[in-house]
């Protein structure tokens, strides 16, 4: 070989070798970067994983679900963004079984009458509410991995209608509902909404917050039926299935229960903008519709509290796109609402 073929071709096997190296150096830089960005929103959540191996697994996900976000928010083709929360961990199966509360039971009758709706003939209503400003919502709790979402949205309807009726607005006791209502609700495992109002009737009242503190697991029940009843109501009634106007009318006058399909990916990661996401109608999560609005592009929307904690969503809060072509609602939040009475 002469010098001159010798030459090129050790200059083509260090051009190899640099291509390669460049491509594993460039391979490692964002495996190193997700580890780093990992670690840092470890720190951040105060999470701890037992081995070695448990964190490796949960750093495939955290790089899965980052890189879901991050080309949901790039397409920049929905009118809402997502966010590395603290359930960036998580698959997505993982967070419905850890945070939804499950599909409703099919054929399942309360005693409250789909006919009795006190709103029906209102006429007239404010083109916006928003009981969160008007003082009648507590501010936003966190359910932690107990699927109680059930008891937090009773609640929340409770502490609004008490301070509409009363004018004081106090925390109530998710953790009494968590513990003492039974039959299709099993506390931390899952329940209705409808359960906890039948308990709450038949009981007279629902203890403070202060006195029977949330504790995120299901214990025994510590309350006589007739003590620490701060907020009471007589009974609640439904909200007719499958109509966005009849819930127009019940959010107009207080704070509602409803049911959504709340376990999609785009749910999960969640944190600003009118929620159009896709989902239907197989309601899995109770929220409670404190308010609805316009947004400066015409847009309409439901105002949704969470219990999820402030660091998901708008500080807790969700807006869901209203008046949509479907009579269930966007993620069936029209399909199954109810508030309490007095």
């Amino acid at each position: 070989m002469s010098s001159f073929g010798k030459n090129n071709y050790i200059f083509v096997l260090f051009l190899v070798f640099t291509l390669w190296t460049c491509h594993a150096v460039s391979r490692r830089l964002p495996e190193a970067f997700s580890s780093e960005r990992h670690e840092k929103w470890m720190a951040q959540y105060g999470k701890v994983y037992k081995d070695d191996a448990e964190k490796e697994k949960r750093l495939q996900i955290f790089k899965n679900n980052v890189q879901f976000i991050e080309s949901f928010n790039a397409a920049g083709s929905k009118p809402f963004n997502l966010s590395i929360n603290k359930f960036a961990d998580l698959h997505n199966e993982e967070f419905k079984a850890l945070l939804t509360n499950g599909q409703r039971k099919e054929g399942r009758v309360w005693t409250a009458a789909e006919t009795s709706f006190k709103y029906d003939s209102v006429t007239k209503l404010p083109a916006t509410m928003n009981w969160r400003k008007r003082g009648a919502v507590t501010p936003i709790k966190d359910q932690g991995t107990c699927r109680s979402c059930w008891a937090f949205s009773t609640v929340a309807t409770i502490e609004g209608l008490h301070h509409i009726t009363k004018g004081e607005l106090v925390s109530l006791s998710e953790q009494e509902l968590v513990d003492c209502v039974r039959g299709d609700s099993d506390g931390c495992n899952g329940g209705y909404v409808e359960d906890a109002f039948e308990f709450l009737t038949k009981k007279g009242g629902i203890a403070s917050e202060t006195y029977y503190p949330y504790k995120g697991v299901n214990k025994s029940c510590k309350v006589k039926k007739e003590s620490h009843g701060v907020a009471k109501i007589k009974g609640y009634e439904k909200v007719p299935s499958n109509s966005e106007k009849a819930l127009l009318k019940a959010v107009a006058h207080q704070p509602v229960s409803a049911y959504v399909e709340a376990g999609g990916s785009a749910f999960q990661f969640y944190s600003s903008g009118i929620f159009t996401g896709k989902c239907g109608t197989e309601v899995d999560h109770s929220v409670t519709v404190v308010g609805y609005g316009k947004a400066g592009d015409g847009s309409k929307y439901w105002l949704v509290k969470n219990s999820w904690g402030t660091e998901w969503g708008e500080k807790g809060y969700i807006r869901m796109k209203r008046d949509i072509d479907a009579k269930e609602g966007l993620c069936g939040i029209a399909t199954s609402a109810s508030y309490p009475t007095v």
